[in-house]
């Protein structure tokens, strides 16, 4: 019997319109389709990552098969571009070609909080439960998600070094609101010149770019490589301004009544989601399941610690396993 590292991981790619916008799907596992409720080879439990900026599904390659190996391979893992990061196939455009407009604003803050649950709603039958596995900007995504869509069986929501208050605050943000609400623009025409380069010399950019890292994931250099393309950097940046806008209150009232679902991940040297604030949520929620990194794992963990998180998260939901 091979152990699960040594078993070639099913992974299945899919390009969709979900709510008219691009959407990029990973798949792990051999269940392609959970959508038909009278099937009797449906799993109990998905498990959904929902990333954070730039939303490319492909930075959680290895996190996917990592946590599908690491959960014996009995569920399927998922993880879901937002709306609008991902570079389409040739043939498909960035905006579905159709005159029914199905939301307003899909690449907006409260857009990508629809497109998820819009997701849900026409790919995964309501008779199963959910582990939302949420990054950064996805952990305010998911934290909304539960609070419009109450009938989701959500058994666990995993929030890693969430970004859900005070953004424009934090010492990146202070950096970065400048940038991205005033001269975001500016980064158009660049992005637009370094699109016409050759494949090799893109990857070679990123390479030197992340060379600082010890290890680097090369799914994360393959990735990259979006980033050069204007219309995904344009809906990035757009997302990334409404973030600094609109994400400054922590919703204590949600994490309130749904505080036993959640377990919260802060980093010791984040600057988008400084200890501070992991000092006050952990005041005001004692009760909560609230840690605080000890690894020594940076924010964009998925550039070269995918396997590492993997591994804790399967640690941590041991219990609710076995309890289904």
């Amino acid at each position: 019997m091979k152990s699960g590292s040594e078993e070639p991981v099913p992974l299945h790619e899919e390009f969709i319109y979900c709510c008219g916008a691009a959407t990029h799907v990973l798949k792990c596992g051999p269940w392609k389709d959970l959508s038909k409720a009278e099937s009797r080879n449906l799993p109990r439990l998905l498990f959904m990552i929902i990333p954070g900026n730039p939303g490319l599904a492909g930075y959680y390659r290895t996190f996917i098969q990592a946590l599908y190996c690491g959960l014996n391979q009995q569920y399927p893992v998922w993880v879901v571009s937002h709306a609008g990061h991902c570079k389409p196939p040739s043939g498909m455009e960035m905006i579905e070609d159709t005159d029914i407009k199905e939301l307003e604003d899909v690449f907006g803050l409260n857009g990508q909080v629809e497109h998820k649950l819009n997701f849900l709603k026409k790919n995964v039958s309501k008779d199963i439960k959910l582990v939302l596995i949420a990054h950064s900007i996805g952990c305010y995504i998911t934290l909304e998600m539960m609070k419009r869509a109450s009938e989701l069986q959500v058994l666990r929501s995993v929030l890693l070094f969430p970004t859900i208050e005070r953004m424009a605050q934090s010492p990146q943000g202070k950096l970065m609101t400048p940038l991205l609400c005033k001269l975001r623009y500016a980064l158009y025409m660049p992005v637009y010149l370094l699109s016409f380069l050759p494949e090799g010399i893109k990857a070679s950019l990123v390479r030197f770019a992340l060379r600082g890292m010890k290890t680097c994931d090369e799914s994360s250099i393959t990735t990259s490589i979006n980033l050069f393309s204007v219309d995904c950097i344009a809906n990035i940046l757009y997302l990334a301004s409404q973030e600094m806008m609109k994400v400054v209150e922590r919703d204590s009232t949600t994490i309130k009544q749904n505080l036993k679902k959640l377990i919260f991940y802060y980093g010791t040297g984040d600057s988008w989601c400084p200890q501070h604030y992991y000092d006050e949520i952990k005041m005001d929620f004692p009760d909560g399941d609230i840690r605080l990194c000890e690894k020594g794992l940076r924010h964009a963990f998925v550039l070269d610690a995918s396997k590492e998180m993997a591994a804790m998260i399967t640690d941590w939901l041991q219990d609710d396993l076995t309890k289904l």
